[in-house]
């Protein structure tokens, strides 16, 4: 059971916990129950999410190393193909549903990864990316879409149905100016989840054969995903142009587009060089967002100038 799901069930059973009762309950941080007790209180459907009509799949792969010859550690520019001895490819995956408590995974058997052969494990990541509407992937849009669409078609998969990709590492860095941008270390920074710590000689176990070394490296994958959804979520107020997940929902209320809860408190106004919009803050994520109708009259529209571009 997660933090969040631990924190609602108490909730539940306790509403009148205030968050320092909770943290000390627990074992987690006082911010850490602030921030998940909050959204709670104010709707208890907005933090367990029993019903996600946009399907947002969070996942992450372990690829084997390559083996390669070569003549120096210090080798300028691209080594030639024919120096490949043994290419890459998926030792293991773990997926999970937003919110959802089940983790999914599979590794490869001790021969496949000697051989780097993963057809026994692929088609079950198509299925999923097949299956949701956005992915979060950590590093998602140069590394870990790019090399299961590269399995996918080495498999003689066709490709997925649409989805759009949220990559939480481009979020990081498009909005802080962190010391590193590596998982573990942005979970460790805002109080989250880490990754296991592991070495690199896992990766060797792995292909040679270790069936226990496989063992351990789809729980590491597992445990990746479950911090990445906290950073995800954590991150979530702050994702500009996030998919729309108010799409998603056949109602007539007007839902935050991050999260799409309908506790919104609108106040203020966002300015375009030519519109005037109401503002709003969700309540349950705390993402901020706009009205899609102006505020301004057609008159006042009609008044209004505008400087010249560049």
């Amino acid at each position: 059971m997660g933090l969040r799901d631990e924190i609602a069930r108490m909730l539940s059973e306790h509403p009148e916990l205030t968050n320092r009762e909770l943290a000390d309950l627990i074992g987690c941080s006082r911010r850490s129950a602030r921030r998940y007790a909050g959204p709670y209180k104010e709707r208890v459907e907005d933090i367990t999410s029993p019903e996600q009509p946009a399907k947002i799949l969070l996942f992450d792969i372990e690829t084997s190393p390559m083996e390669v010859y070569t003549w120096s550690l210090f080798m300028k520019g691209y080594l030639p193909i024919d120096n490949i001895i043994k290419d890459w490819s998926v030792l293991s995956w773990a997926a999970k549903w937003l919110f959802e408590v089940d983790i999914m995974s599979e590794v490869v058997s001790p021969k496949d990864a000697q051989k780097r052969k993963d057809h026994t494990i692929i088609e079950g990541m198509w299925h999923l990316l097949n299956d949701a509407d956005i992915v979060v992937a950590h590093n998602g849009a140069k590394f870990d879409v790019r090399k299961i669409n590269a399995r996918f078609i080495a498999n003689g998969l066709a490709p997925p149905m649409p989805y759009r990709v949220i990559d939480t590492m481009k979020v990081a860095k498009k909005s802080f100016a962190m010391s590193s941008f590596k998982l573990d270390y942005l979970n460790g920074f805002f109080e989250l989840p880490r990754k296991i710590h592991t070495e690199f000689q896992l990766w060797i176990d792995c292909v040679t054969g270790s069936e226990e070394a496989l063992n351990e490296m789809v729980t590491y994958n597992r445990q990746d995903v479950v911090a990445l959804e906290e950073l995800y979520l954590h991150l979530r107020p702050w994702i500009k142009s996030h998919p729309n997940v108010a799409l998603y929902q056949d109602t007539e209320e007007s839902l935050c587009a991050n999260c799409g809860s309908r506790h919104l408190s609108w106040g203020g106004h966002y300015y375009t060089p030519v519109g005037k919009y109401a503002a709003f803050r969700c309540v349950s994520c705390g993402a901020v967002g706009r009205s899609r109708l102006s505020a301004l009259t057609t008159e006042q529209r009609k008044r209004l100038l505008t400087s010249v571009a560049n």
